[in-house]
Order: structure tokens, then sequence, then C-alpha cells
């Protein structure tokens, strides 16, 4: 579930069946194909937006080969016009929820939107009602396991960072979001490895939930946006246990 980059979250993300890895590289080759096309440019040295998302594709296991074919395609034949759509709504208990899609048939993708806020104890908003309580930042993970802190610090502080954290299991990067891809690189040179990087919509403040009834709607309702095809990213406040 993609809300704050938490160990939780990320374990989640790695957990995933065949089949759902198969679904994230195409949704990150649709992301690679908008990036060059919205860009005018297959360099990502001169296309900071497909700098980004091969970063964020390179944290997902993506594989080099996949990458190239997407950039490749969007030099290519590939047709299809894909607009950026975000949603914003509450689930159950006032959580606040933003989704980010990209479609090539807005009156469908809102359709199914709605349908799933409906579904399972939300309601969709107007844009901007979330998310002025959310902040954009490019989010670097790299897992803390024999890594010191202080020169993993230096390090990312050194490569354009603007701040740090350690959770336990897993040390966080902030970056501004136009210089995620960037650090990105610098630390990738510097042989981090990442559980993920990409540009996230980070809450100010998270809502937990006690009702287990509430909690399965929420799980379903995230699970739903994230399994749709149209649908890139799902931000949340949800504080998970």
């Amino acid at each position: 579930m993609s809300g704050h980059s938490k160990w939780a979250n990320i374990q989640h993300k790695k957990g995933k069946t065949d089949a759902q890895r198969a679904k994230l590289f195409t949704k990150m080759s649709k992301e690679i194909i908008v990036a060059v096309k919205s860009g005018g440019s297959a360099n990502p040295l001169e296309n900071s937006r497909l700098k980004d998302v091969i970063a964020k594709a390179k944290a997902a296991n993506v594989p080099n080969e996949n990458i190239k074919r997407a950039v490749e395609k969007a030099q290519g034949s590939d047709s299809t016009n894909y607009e950026t759509i975000v949603y914003e709504g509450y689930g159950p208990c006032g959580v606040a929820i933003i989704v980010e899609t990209m479609t090539d048939n807005r009156n469908r993708t809102a359709s199914e939107m709605r349908h799933y806020f409906d579904k399972y104890g939300g309601n969709m908003g107007a844009t901007g009602c979330v998310s002025w309580s959310f902040d954009r930042k490019g989010v670097i993970v790299i897992e803390s396991e024999d890594l010191d802190e202080d020169t993993v610090m230096m390090d990312a502080l050194e490569a354009g960072a603007v701040d740090f954290s350690n959770e336990g299991q897993v040390f966080e990067i902030y970056t501004e979001p136009d210089h995620c891809g960037s650090v990105t690189t610098a630390m990738e040179e510097k042989g981090y490895v990442f559980l993920s990087a990409e540009v996230e919509m980070v809450p100010q403040t998270y809502v937990t939930v006690a009702s287990d009834d509430d909690k399965k709607n929420l799980e379903k309702l995230i699970e739903m946006l994230e399994d749709n095809d149209d649908v890139q990213n799902v931000w949340h406040n949800w504080e998970e246990e």
C-alpha cells in the first residue's frame, strides 16, 4: 500500500505475487512512455521527469530491458494518448486518500474511482479536498542493515538530499521533488541499493483506525484502487499498525 514509505508498506510491495509484479512493470512502462512524450526527449539527462521515473523503476526492480523497451515504444509506434488525472477523497474514519491515474478514457476512470470509494465506505471529493494535508517530496528508502547511519546521512546530504531519517529497519532520504532522480543516481554511484525511490505525497499527519470492519474496508478500498490498470499511485494517511 502506497502511503508514506513505512517499512510495512515496503514489505507489502516486496511480497507481491508474480502477477502483481507483471502489472507493476506494465504501469511503470506506461509512466516511462508518458515521461518521454511529455518531456520531449528519450535522454534522461535532458528529461528530468524521465530520469525520476527510471530511478523509480529501477528501485522497483523493473529489468533494464523493460525500461529500454518502454523508451523505444514511446519513440516509435505507440499512439495512445494518456492524461494524468488525480482523484482525492476520504476512506472510512476520515482517512485521506490521493489516487494518481494515467488514462486514455477519463470517463471510465472517474466512474471506477467513484465506485470504489462508494463501495467501501468512503467518498470521492473535489480536487484539493485532501492534498492540502500532504507534502510532495522525493523519498528514497534504503535498508539499514550493515550500514553506518552517519555515513549514509553524509552521502545523502552531499548528493543533494534535504533531510534524513532513521526508521529502524530502513533509512529514509528526502529530496526536493525535482531532485529525486539526481540524488538517487548519485547514491547509486556510491553503491547503494534502494527499496524504493520516487516522488511521493507524504502526509503531514496520520489517522489511526480502531474498528476491524473499517480496517477491512480500507484495505479493500486501497487494494482495489492499486489493482486498477489506470492507477499509478495511491497515497494515504492511514497509520497502519
